[in-house]
């Protein structure tokens, strides 16, 4: 059925625009812009050093041109990669778009002439030449410069088009134009005479190339297997293919398709037949599109009947469909819309054109193309044969976007001879076209076909469609003969002001300045700072008058930066810049490390004198001597001081000791640290690096030790310390072997310190292959896949395998590769061994497997990796193995290896990559030819083409990145940030994993999503492989969930969980939530089943489910079902404790009386009957938070003991004066009036109200109510903030004491002294 929606967007399409939606658009899009550049120019003036840059009048032109190449040519390279074709429109809309720069550059009129050939499968062959002519003369007058290539590119034009030409004529334009000729032009020219039968003058052609030492190609030997054809010498064809095994060139499927191509043109089956067989006897794979070659050839040549036969050969590759559609196409283009009709019944059910989610729609493709006269004929067909649910309806939509009356009224009288329905918005397209073209007459017969057809004159269609082509209301009356005078139409148009605005950029966090300024320093090369140094001398000189600080972490982080630049003149002029708090500190860090230990020895000295404390001074000498690389000296002052040695001391010694492999002292201070003691817990890379040095050592058993402490002590890995992890095994297996591998991995595993990976697998397979035990770490793979669904290192077992020669254990696997990992991954993996192994004819059976298509992320690991060992064969094979595998990047695949011509500064390969990519018919993106511009120019060569220039050069990428980071880190303006990166995307700048990253959840935390997805897709089409950090996917979960998507978000978590992440608990959290507004029970039920299947428990209370299951109940008005559900969990004595708090304060956010009097009776009742009063505390203490005093009174009378009882917990909870005021008037006599007094002062010291807490403490005092320790600390931060002295001894930091009564209770503590209050 043709939907209104389908008729309305079309209608909207072709209607005017709102002037007040365009006036909106505009606005948006201009603020955004301004607020966008105001950022980064206020960036750029306050916090950096400005570069002299030149105001050229074609730097913004440039700039612009190069955005909208950039867009245009992923635009016309994806359509091109997805499907093989592009459309005439889109060309067009580009090629515009390109004109009106009035700047066109050669690489983009290389883009356009190449789209003119057989990417235009719609359009005549003759039609399409004509474009591409125009599109010469055009872009030639706008002042685009050719070189070789676009002489080539409209060869091939010609080639695809079979546009006849005079090949010498051609040459005599190339000369006139002062162009050379390239083996390229030559191979194209000589395949332009075989195209016409001219044997002869691709003879000359031939010869020519002959007399320059160029060399014969295949294609040159494939283009005279079409010409002797085509000459009608067709033995002669088939000789060619002798003449290629006797120049040493194996005739491949190119040459093949080419033989096959001249026989079906003849008509000669058998011929067709033969050459097939022979293809297959010589290990030839052909591939679904070499058939359809054929098939093209049949019936353009009008052997039609052959045609079933070739099509029972089709494979259904995985490109099939694209490459069947081009196929229809181009058949309907050649007026062959039966046998283009009988490819598309051949089209797979599984993989059908679809045009709606819900059923099959073949052939939409097809319908929009198709001849008018047949059209009917084929959706009778469709609709018989149960491919196309409603092709009539489909092609009338197809007719009203072409805005062909004609065809649409012809249309819509066959789907009426169907019984289908026939609506009045059909005809809304048509008379808007009618409308805006004042065509009143053509409206009136619209209207008349309406009555025709039986259609009825609705009052949408009149009054908005109908009417407004008329002057008048009576006119309408006389010209259509109808009363409808209620109809009456007015149009208003509101101008909406134009409003100034201004833009402020505003510094609402200098403190975070220092950051900046580090990254500033640290961005520059020495010779910069060594240029720059007065003004950055005066800039810091700003920075200090505008009262800016900066931490000293930081400062000691650009003193070290300056330092190494040789200007340390500058780091007094940093100096001034500390935060004043920080001065005395950042002093010691002034001096250097001899000066700073004599300093400190000496202060040491005193303070022993004075009888002071001497463990912190202690530990900085200890930390100086190490860095000065003197142990014996540090040591021994740990024997002087023994006493005083803290853990800090003792981590900085055995650091030290791990740094110098010194395994014997790290073990003892250990022990040493450990004896005094034994609750001391070190930091991970401590912990990791004492592991790394008694593994080396052959300690086994102290490094296993040493995992179970990290255990026992609850000491976290994060991502860094992993990483630590992994180079201390792969340490170990350089000098331990498999065993000790074995155990510590096992060790690692069991405890649970870190998640199994791949990364951390490796080691003990690196372990077996150092020792050349394939079969071993076959078999350690194996493991690692059964156990931990990891396959480490599998390339490297391949490797070894394939040169050993041993095909039974690659055999087993690739038996499991495929099992686990699917059979496509173990193609690769196959592939990429027999690469690295030279057995190159055995790479190419694999990777042209039919069905398999590119996947961008194992080509660019492997080509990384032959770039890192500089395989230039190895990586060459690949590159020319993949020309014709599906949906392969063939710019991206010559990148790769133009990039080891630039490590390896090899010219010449680079311009013979020039060439093939010529001959490929690839068209480069700009940073491409920028680089093989820099390779040729960089060795004094010529660069034959015109190099692009952008005005953000990628080498300035760290700077970009920087204002970004800034322009997050100070202005808290993400969505900036965003259109920074989109606007550098579109120069074709391309950031790091983690810059992408760091943006996308900066852009979830603001609830941004839709712009964090689309950063998601654009770091998707750069990094191959991208994806979301944990961090990120967690956020894009609660990020959903705030927003009630609770499937996407449900969604988001399962595909978290099948790569075996842990979500984060405020995730689950969020989601859970979100699910219990939407009232979806199933859906929380699920989300905990899907928690208790985790390796990784995550740290959940007990009643997350619970609550917001009863809240699902009570969303659905099932209020029964809630109520039995918490009495269920109550009434168990081991449930006493557990809190309702959130469905109480969900219930009075709400305000629904009527649901909170079913609760408050509930709560009642568990008191009075079941002796469980938490429920009746939690609604109490929600009350009194919302401030119903008067609700919270009738509480007391429920149970005054236990709502006195959690008081407690409301006063550690709340820590308010108001709220705890309001709760001391409904218990006057509290007995514990210490905790009261703890909670007061805290209230007071958040406030900073130094006067209140004075009086309450004189207060105490008078009562003889002691004042606790913690308390005392915290007075004693509100007198130093408030620059006063403290007037009382500030008691000493303690780890283990508890400084107030009740600051360590739980839930089931305070329940356990419900005693007190009975």
């Amino acid at each position: 059925m043709l939907s209104f929606t389908h008729i309305r967007i079309l209608s909207r399409k072709m209607y005017f625009i709102d002037p007040k939606l365009r006036s909106y658009r505009m606005f948006l899009s201009s603020s955004s812009t301004h607020l966008c550049s105001s950022l980064f120019v206020c960036c750029v003036r306050n916090y950096a050093v400005a570069r002299e840059q030149k105001d050229e009048a074609s730097s913004g032109v440039q700039s612009k041109q190069a955005q909208q190449f950039d867009s245009a040519l992923s635009k016309l390279d994806n359509s091109v990669r997805r499907t093989g074709r592009i459309t005439k429109t889109m060309l067009l809309r580009v090629f515009h778009d390109i004109c009106r720069t009035g700047y066109p550059s050669g690489n983009q009129a290389l883009l356009l002439l190449r789209s003119c050939g057989s990417l235009l499968p719609e359009v005549p062959p003759v039609d399409r030449t004509e474009l591409a002519h125009h599109i010469w003369t055009k872009l030639q007058e706008l002042g685009s410069q050719y070189d070789v290539s676009h002489y080539n590119a409209i060869l091939k034009v010609y080639l695809q088009n079979e546009f006849k030409f005079s090949p010498t004529d051609f040459l005599a334009k190339m000369e006139a134009a002062n162009i050379l000729p390239n083996r390229v032009t030559y191979q194209r020219l000589i395949a332009a005479y075989c195209q016409n039968g001219d044997i002869e003058g691709a003879s000359t052609i031939l010869g020519f190339m002959k007399s320059k030492d160029l060399p014969i190609t295949e294609a040159v030997f494939n283009a005279l297997v079409t010409g002797h054809a085509r000459a009608g010498d067709i033995d002669s064809s088939k000789n060619i293919l002798t003449v290629m095994r006797n120049a040493g060139i194996e005739p491949g499927a190119d040459t093949y398709v080419s033989l096959l191509t001249a026989f079906a043109e003849k008509g000669d089956i058998d011929g067709v037949k033969k050459a097939l067989e022979e293809a297959e006897n010589a290990d030839c794979s052909l591939m679904d599109r070499d058939i359809m070659q054929v098939i093209f050839a049949l019936a353009k040549a009008g052997h039609q009947q052959y045609v079933p036969e070739m099509v029972e050969r089709l494979r259904h590759e995985r490109s099939y469909i694209p490459d069947a559609m081009n196929l229809c196409l181009s058949l309907i283009t050649h007026g062959q819309e039966d046998v283009a009709f009988q490819v598309l019944k051949n089209f797979p059910t599984l993989q059908m054109d679809n045009a709606s989610a819900e059923s099959y729609n073949l052939g939409n493709f097809f319908l929009r193309h198709c001849a008018l006269d047949k059209v009917a004929n084929y959706c009778r067909d469709l609709q018989q044969s149960n491919l196309h649910t409603s092709p009539f309806n489909f092609t009338l939509l197809c007719a009203l976007e072409a805005k062909n009356i004609g065809l649409s009224c012809g249309l819509m009288k066959q789907m009426k001879e169907q019984n289908l329905p026939v609506r009045p918005h059909f005809f809304w397209p048509l008379l808007i076209q009618l409308v805006k073209d004042n065509n009143t007459t053509g409206v009136v017969e619209l209207v008349k076909t309406m009555e025709e057809l039986g259609v009825a004159i609705d009052t949408p269609t009149l009054s908005n469609y109908i009417l407004p082509a008329f002057g008048s209301l009576e006119e309408a009356r006389q010209a259509l003969k109808v009363t409808h005078a209620s109809f009456l139409t007015r149009w208003q148009m509101k101008c909406i002001p134009k409003t100034n605005a201004v833009c402020v950029c505003l510094c609402p966090h200098p403190e975070r300045g220092g950051y900046f300024l580090y990254s500033l320093i640290d961005s520059m090369t020495e010779a910069e700072v060594q240029v720059q140094k007065d003004k950055l001398r005066e800039y810091f000189k700003q920075l200090q008058a505008l009262n800016i600080t900066i931490p000293v972490n930081i400062y000691r982080g650009i003193r070290n930066l300056l330092d190494s630049y040789n200007v340390p003149e500058l780091i007094k002029d940093v100096a001034e810049l500390i935060d004043p708090k920080d001065k005395a500190s950042a002093e010691l860090s002034m001096t250097g490390p001899r000066d700073k230990v004599e300093t400190l020895e000496n202060k040491l000295a005193e303070l022993k004198a004075e009888n002071k404390s001497i463990d912190l001074t202690l530990k900085q000498i200890i930390q100086a001597l190490c860095a000065e690389e003197n142990l014996q000296r540090a040591l021994e002052l740990k024997q002087q001081h023994e006493e005083h040695m803290t853990a800090g001391g003792y981590a900085i010694l055995i650091n030290h000791c791990c740094r110098n492999d010194n395994a014997e002292e790290a073990l003892n201070l250990k022990r040493e640290m450990s004896r005094k003691d034994s609750s001391v817990a070190l930091d991970a890379s401590k912990y990791i690096a004492l592991m790394k040095v008694f593994a080396n050592s052959g300690k086994v058993e102290e490094a296993v030790d040493i995992l179970k402490e990290m255990k026992e002590k609850d000491v976290m890995l994060n991502d860094t310390h992993t990483t630590m992890l992994f180079h201390a095994l792969s340490s170990a297996a350089a000098k331990g072997g498999p065993t000790i591998i074995r155990r510590l991995q096992d060790t690692v595993f069991a405890l649970g310190l870190a998640k199994p990976s791949a990364n951390l697998c490796s080691p003990l397979i690196t372990a077996y292959l150092d020792s050349n035990d394939l079969s071993g770490a076959l078999d350690a793979a194996l493991e690692c896949q059964k156990r931990y669904n990891h396959l480490p290192r599998i390339h490297d077992i391949l490797v070894g395998l394939v040169q050993q020669g041993d095909t039974e254990l690659l055999q087993k696997a690739m038996d499991v590769v495929s099992q686990e990992r699917g059979e496509m991954t173990m193609l690769y993996d196959l592939f990429f061994a027999f690469l690295q192994t030279g057995r190159y004819r055995e790479a190419r059976k694999i990777i042209e497997t039919p069905g398999l298509r590119a996947r961008p992320g194992r080509l660019h690991w492997y080509a990384e990796k032959c770039i890192a060992h500089n395989q230039m064969e190895t990586l060459e094979h690949m590159v020319d193995m993949t020309a014709k595998l599906f949906e392969c990047d063939r710019d991206e695949m010559y990148s790769y290896m133009l990039r080891l011509c630039k490590e390896t500064n090899n010219w010449k390969k680079a311009d013979a990559l020039w060439t093939k990519m010529q001959e490929e018919n690839i068209i480069p993106r700009e940073r491409t030819l920028r680089l093989l511009a820099d390779i040729l120019r960089s060795n004094g060569q010529e660069v034959p083409f015109e190099v692009p220039e952008v005005n953000l050069k990628e080498k300035n990428m760290h700077e970009v990145t920087l204002c970004i980071y800034f322009v997050l880190a100070i202005f808290d303006v993400s969505v900036e940030a965003y259109e920074m990166v989109k606007g550098a995307d579109e120069k074709g700048l391309v950031f790091g994993p983690a810059s992408y990253d760091h943006l996308i959840r900066a852009l979830l935390a603001e609830g941004s999503m839709d712009d964090a997805m689309a950063l998601k897709d654009i770091a998707g089409s750069h990094i191959p492989g991208f994806k979301m950090s944990d961090t990120a996917t967690n956020l894009l979960i609660v990020t959903q969930s705030k927003k009630d998507l609770v499937t996407d978000a449900v969604q988001t978590l399962k595909s978290m969980l099948q790569v075996n992440h842990v979500p984060s608990q405020l995730a689950i959290t969020r989601l859970v939530q979100a699910l219990g507004r939407k009232g979806d029970v199933s859906g929380i039920e699920d989300v905990q089943k899907l928690m208790k299947g985790l390796s990784t428990p995550l740290n959940f209370s007990s009643m997350l489910f619970i609550n917001n299951i009863a809240l699902a109940h009570i969303k659905n008005d099932d209020l029964d079902s809630a109520v039995e559900l918490l009495e269920t969990l109550y009434t168990n004595p081991d449930n006493h404790s557990a809190s309702m708090s959130f469905v109480f304060r969900k219930i009075l956010e709400n305000g629904n009386d009527k649901v909170l009097d079913k609760f408050s009776v509930m709560a009642e009742r568990l008191a009075n009957h079941f002796a469980c009063y938490r429920p009746a505390s939690d609604l109490f203490l929600q009350l009194l938070d919302m401030d119903k005093v008067e609700d919270a009174k009738f509480m007391l009378a429920v149970s005054v003991c236990v709502c006195v009882l959690y008081t407690l917990l409301y006063l550690i909870m709340c820590p308010q004066l108001g709220k705890i005021q309001s709760l001391l008037s409904l218990i006057p006599d509290f007995a514990e009036e210490d905790v009261v007094y703890s909670y007061l002062i805290k209230c007071h010291v958040v406030d900073r109200n130094l006067p209140a807490a004075e009086a309450l403490m004189e207060q105490m005092q008078k009562e003889g109510v002691e004042v606790d320790e913690l308390s005392l600390k915290r007075l004693a931060v509100l007198y130093r903030k408030e620059g006063q002295t403290v007037p009382f001894p500030e008691p000493p930091v303690s780890r283990t004491s508890t400084h107030s009564k009740y600051s360590g209770y739980n839930h089931q503590q305070i329940a356990t002294s419900s005693s007190r209050f009975h």
